[in-house]
């Protein structure tokens, strides 16, 4: 996941002097990267983050924005998780802290998706709702096939949340539930690029879209590669099947062929490999592609009426058995 660590770096960096901005920020980071507990009859507010830089900046905002002190402890790996993460902590003043960043309610009941003045604000403040969300629980993975930016939700309303926020930005973004996980999908590669953008990511924009750009001219290459083999193929086919069905028209007729279609089966095999463009070049005098198919094609038909007149296997029967259909 470099591409994830790259752009959640990028993002910690952002810098925003508005303070409506750093506050829906928060308060998206606190509700997708932990949520509500009750220590010692006291409602406390904790939230896992993945890195320092994201902690210090974490702080700060809780420092700066709310006078509140954020407690770190050091998680160890465990589970699914190889690398260590940090728990801030906020005890004292956290039911405040609760109440000012929306995550609790007038009659202190937690808010299950996301506050609705954060939902409802302008396009700078759904993009700082975005950008928390990601640096809380969000991947992006490289463009292809499974390309897609994800965010982790901590439940169907969070999510929804989130898609509506998605909406109002013009980013189409689905909510998806597997094995009782909530996310919050953005599959479109113009689509990534542009929630990216309005995050703050701009240099992963570039990267990103580089990126994009290349695997996609890889993959026009493929498929243009792909369709001439595929033709190359069914032209070796039709005429390996062209032929022997020719040399089996002249065994039927024997003598009894018209000179001007043997002229035109003899040629179909002494150049085997050549288009019926070509075997009209070829002719003397020079012919045109229709020509030689309407000989052919009348070559073998007279062949089959024989075949079937005498009771003999038609111009079809030495065709090889693995030939495609």
């Amino acid at each position: 996941m470099a591409l994830t660590a790259d752009v959640k770096q990028e993002l910690t960096s952002v810098v925003t002097n508005k303070t409506n901005l750093r506050a829906a920020e928060l308060a998206t980071i606190l509700r997708f990267s932990g949520g509500l507990h009750m220590i010692s009859n006291r409602i406390a507010i904790e939230s896992e983050l993945e890195t320092q830089d994201l902690v210090k900046r974490v702080r700060r905002d809780l420092a700066e924005l709310y006078g509140v002190r954020g407690d770190v402890m050091l998680v160890q790996p465990s589970g699914q998780r190889r690398t260590p993460s940090y728990l801030v902590r906020v005890i004292d003043g956290g039911e405040t802290l609760a109440r000012q960043t929306g995550l609790l309610d007038a009659r202190r009941r937690p808010i299950r998706g996301l506050p609705n003045r954060l939902t409802t604000g302008s396009q700078e403040e759904l993009s700082a709702v975005w950008r928390g969300a990601f640096l809380a629980n969000g991947t992006l993975t490289d463009p292809g096939r499974s390309a897609a930016l994800e965010v982790t939700c901590p439940g169907n309303e969070s999510a929804m949340a989130l898609v509506g926020a998605a909406a109002r930005l013009r980013v189409p973004a689905k909510a998806r539930e597997v094995r009782g996980v909530h996310r919050v999908v953005i599959r479109d590669g113009e689509a990534i690029a542009r929630i990216l953008s309005l995050m703050g990511a701009e240099k992963a924009v570039v990267t990103w879209e580089d990126m994009r750009q290349r695997r996609e001219v890889r993959a026009t290459a493929n498929r243009l590669v792909n369709f001439d083999d595929a033709n190359l193929r069914r032209s070796a086919q039709a005429a390996v099947a062209a032929c022997s069905r020719v040399e089996r028209a002249l065994e039927i007729l024997g003598s009894d062929v018209p000179e001007h279609l043997r002229y035109a089966g003899e040629l179909r095999l002494n150049f085997r490999d050549s288009s019926l463009d070509e075997l009209g070049h070829h002719a003397d005098p020079p012919m045109t592609k229709d020509a030689i198919a309407g000989r052919v094609r009348r070559l073998l038909a007279m062949a089959d009426k024989k075949a079937q007149d005498t009771g003999i296997p038609g111009t079809d029967a030495n065709l090889p058995p693995d030939l495609d259909d």
